[in-house]
Formats: C-alpha cells, sequence, structure tokens
C-alpha cells in the first residue's frame, strides 16, 4: 500500500454523507455520479435482503476459492507472484506459510475462485463475486488494527463492488447476452474492484473518479482465451488491476474524469452503450435488492447447467434401476440451446474445454447421471463411452432459445435405433436466481470445497462467521481463519513475509 495514503474508513453514521444527501441533476457527469454513490453510500444502506443474499454470494466464493487453490492454474498463478516482496502482505487462501502482497495476494485468490468456472453467475453475464472478494480480504489485512474493519464495513464495501458492476452492464443491450468479444469480469470486474477498495479505503470523490478511470485503462481481456488456464486470469487480474488502480489514485494519478460517459471511454467495451446518472442515495435501491445470482452446482459454465438438467431427466427414460446407459442403442442425440460458440466444444480435449463444452456435459450427464468436480479430471473426459456419446451429438439453435442467462432453455432428444425419441427440456436448473439454492444445500457446496484444504472445525467456523457476518465487530476473525491449518513447525515472522531475490 502506498505510503502515507491510507485513510481512515468511514464509520456506519457519516455526518458528511447522510441519506438526505442528493446528486444534482443538472452539469453533474455519470461517472461523476458513479464516484459519488462509491464514496456515499453507508452500511445504513444495506437491506435485510441485499445482506442475506450478499452473504450467500460471500460463503460461495469463498468455497470454490479453497477448492481452486488445488488447480495447476493457481499454481502457476503463484509462482509467477512469488517475484514480488513487500513490508505489508495478505493471505493466500488455506495457505498459512504463504503470504503475498495485497495485490498478489487478490490476484492468486482471485484465479483460485475463477479456476474451474465455479463462480457466482449474474445477469446481465458476469461473475461479480471474484474480482470483490479477494480485494476486501487483502486489504483488510492491511489496513491499520484501530479502528477495527467491521463484518458491516466489509458488506458495504462488497456490494459497492458488486453494484458498480451491474450499473455499468444496465447500460449496454448487448451484455445482457452472453459475451462475444469481452470476458465481462476482466471488464467490469476491475472496476468493481476498484470502486471496493476505493470504499474500504475511504478514497474522496475525486479520488474515486480517478480510480474508476485508471481501472478503466486496466480493462479488459478478450473471449479466445475461454476454455483455457488463461481465462482465470482474467478474473485475478480484475481484482489486481482494480488495487493498483486505488493505490496509484491515491498517489495522485490522473485520468479522465468523464470516462464512463464516453463511448471511446467505457463504452469501447460494449454496444449500444448509454450511460445514466446513478440515482440518488436517498432513493436508492441496490440491483442485488431486484436482482439475485446463480450459484452453480457443478463447476462449468453456467448455460451447460440447462444441458445437464434436461439431460438428468431424459436418464431417466433410458436406465431403470442400476442398469448402464444402452449407449450402442442411442442413434442420435439432438441439443436445442442458444449459439453460443465458445461452448460449442463436440470434441473436448482438457477440462477446461470440457467445462465449456455442451456436447461434453450432456454426454457425461447420460453416462453418469450428473456432474460433479471430478467429472472433469482426465481420465473422466476420454472415457470411450464418453467418446462414443459424443459422436451422436448434433445440435440446433432454435430462433427462440436467445443467448441469455435470463431467457434460454435447453431441450434435449435422444432417439433410439428402434425408433423411439425421448425429450425433455430445462427452462430453469436448480441453483439459476429463479430457483436459488437452499441454504442447507449451499452449505454443503462449501462444506465439499473447503474441506480439501481446510480443517473440518475450521470449515464449521468460517460458516457461522460468514452467516454472522453483519454483527461482527472485527474482521480479523475472518482472515486469521482464511489461512487455513497452521504448518508442523512454526514459521517465523520474518519469513512469512515472502521475499524471492
Amino acid at each position: 500500500m502506498p505510503a502515507g495514503t491510507h485513510r481512515r474508513k468511514e464509520q456506519a453514521v457519516d455526518p458528511k454523507c447522510t441519506f438526505t444527501d442528493k446528486l444534482p441533476t443538472g452539469d453533474v457527469s455519470v461517472t461523476e455520479s458513479f464516484a459519488r454513490v462509491i464514496h456515499g453510500l453507508t452500511v445504513g444502506h444495506l437491506t435485510d435482503h441485499v445482506i442475506q443474499r450478499s452473504k450467500r454470494m460471500i460463503l460461495d466464493t469463498l468455497g470454490v476459492g479453497f477448492l481452486g487453490t488445488g488447480t495447476e492454474v493457481f499454481h502457476k498463478a503463484t509462482e509467477y507472484s512469488k517475484i514480488y516482496s513487500s513490508h505489508v502482505s495478505s493471505t493466500v487462501w488455506g495457505r498459512p506459510a504463504f503470504r503475498l502482497p495485497p495485490t498478489y495476494a487478490a490476484f492468486v485468490n482471485g484465479v483460485a475462485i475463477h479456476s474451474m468456472d465455479f463462480d457466482d453467475t449474474w445477469h446481465p453475464a458476469t461473475h461479480p463475486s471474484g474480482a470483490v472478494l479477494p480485494v476486501l480480504m487483502a486489504l483488510s489485512e492491511a489496513l491499520p488494527p484501530s479502528p477495527k474493519l467491521s463484518g458491516l464495513d466489509l458488506l458495504l464495501a462488497f456490494n459497492v463492488g458488486i453494484e458498480v458492476q451491474g450499473r455499468l452492464l444496465d447500460f449496454s443491450k448487448e451484455a445482457n447476452d452472453i459475451p462475444k468479444r469481452f470476458h465481462p469480469p476482466s471488464v467490469v470486474g476491475t472496476l468493481g474492484s476498484a470502486a471496493a477498495a476505493s470504499k474500504i479505503l475511504g478514497l474522496s470523490v475525486t479520488e474515486c473518479q480517478e480510480a474508476l478511470a485508471i481501472a478503466v485503462s486496466h480493462a479488459g481481456a478478450p473471449m479466445a482465451n475461454a476454455a483455457t488456464q488463461t481465462k482465470p486470469l482474467h478474473m485475478g487480474n480484475a481484482a489486481r488491476h482494480g488495487i493498483e488502480a486505488v493505490f496509484l489514485a491515491m498517489l495522485g494519478l490522473q485520468g479522465n474524469k468523464q470516462v464512463l460517459d464516453m463511448q471511446m471511454g467505457f463504452g469501447a467495451f460494449y454496444a449500444n452503450y448509454s450511460p445514466k446518472v446513478l440515482p440518488n442515495l436517498d432513493s436508492y435501491t441496490w440491483l442485488l435488492e431486484q436482482q439475485d445470482v446463480a450459484l452453480k452446482r457443478f463447476p462449468a459454465h453456467l448455460a451447460t447447467h440447462w444441458v445437464a438438467d434436461a439431460a438428468a431427466s431424459v436418464r431417466k427414460h433410458l436406465v431403470t434401476d442400476r442398469a448402464m446407459l444402452p449407449i450402442d442403442h442411442i442413434e442420435r442425440i439432438v441439443l436445442r440451446i442458444p449459439d453460443v460458440q465458445y461452448v460449442n466444444r463436440p470434441f473436448p480435449g482438457s477440462e477446461h474445454e470440457a467445462r465449456h463444452s455442451f456436447q461434453y456435459v450432456a454426454c457425461a450427464t447420460l453416462l453418469d447421471g450428473g456432474i460433479t468436480v471430478p467429472s472433469f479430471h482426465k481420465c473422466q473426459i476420454h472415457r470411450p463411452q464418453v467418446r462414443e456419446l459424443l459422436c451422436k451429438v448434433e445440435l440446433e439453435h432454435p430462433q427462440d432459445n436467445l443467448p441469455n442467462f435470463n431467457t434460454l432453455y435447453c431441450e434435449i432428444s435422444v432417439t433410439l435405433k428402434d425408433g423411439a425419441t425421448f425429450t425433455e427440456r430445462s427452462d430453469t436448473f436448480y441453483g439459476h436466481w429463479r430457483k436459488p439454492l437452499s441454504q442447507k444445500d449451499l452449505q454443503a457446496k462449501f462444506r465439499a470445497n473447503a474441506s480439501g484444504t481446510m480443517p473440518c472445525d475450521t470449515v464449521e467456523r468460517l460458516i457461522e462467521t460468514v452467516d454472522n457476518l453483519e454483527r461482527l465487530e472485527d474482521c480479523s476473525v475472518l482472515t486469521a481463519l482464511l489461512k487455513g491449518p497452521s504448518p508442523p513447525e512454526a514459521v517465523p515472522q520474518s519469513v512469512k513475509h515472502l521475499s524471492v531475490s
């Protein structure tokens, strides 16, 4: 963190910014209105609905982050980050002896969250939490111990980061659909990261504007790297770049203070960009209040969850009791899905391609009855039975089936060699915002994801801590739990602050 630039965070009640503060409706730019909202929102603006939804998002994101620390791409990212050192360090989740400067702790934890495509998804399309939570966890450790950062402070900054992403996406019709050009977390996630960091570090309105301007120049990653090991870096970079933008703004770096107003500013990323001034604070409504997120049951692109749901229903017609799927009797499998080219992968060769394959998820579900974390292991992807089924898959793209997470559907027809055809359709899968996971199932997902890295008692304490986050007086309780089990031998404090020459 830049020396001498830390600002004490706002308290729950700030006499300089109350519910009665109104944004002028005349000459205020869109970018300034964003900066004023970031600066002006207080914990008093949080509603019970938003708090409950965001706590679910936080628990889910922590769980998939823990799970992701076991992936190859996570380890590559951590090796890259070891070349940096700092006098301030933050936790790499589940790695008690491994600490990094806040920017790179946020980076590797962000990579972990998206390394298996298991993180939450919103509408318009993005993964909102992964670019924000690692930033807040990393910075909370870097803040001076007094005054304490409370759970409500954390929830406020988290929701500010989520809100900025949603508002930006709402400015473009293109953003409503599954992306074709830029990966949304690399775009809006970078600005959400900057907004959350600005809030937790107490930046002024002017500094918030500068941070957003700088963040726009850090944003963007093309969809060409979807289904590769590079895609998770989009999330890690969004987290890291947001922090860097804020640090640079605190040091006085200047950018275009109307960057969100301009087609050649943020409008460069989205067609049909039509920005609007944000609502007054005294009548402000959170987007998360209106639109919940999807929490995934298995680690793959969200569109494949409709496919898995429909395939599981078709399988009930084909398999009785514990019999095997009659692969030899299947003539053809037709998937009626939206035209999403980067999820059209007839013969995936890696786990990342399989996570982005309508065909693979359909065939694996027909074979196994469902999709789990091990479904994407190499040995599962290359099973002869899977390859035989993949050869029988055909895609159709009905005109009414648009590539939009709010409206798309999947219809599967399996035709047997005797001419019999079985068809099932999924309009909403379990985990979608229209059919959200129960709290019990969300906690079960978290336990399954975190238990490979964290002791069982720590897992249960994390569930309890997040569940009571709005009553937590000191967030260091949470960050201490994220470190994971202590190594067999105590590590000297001087060693914990990693420095690689």
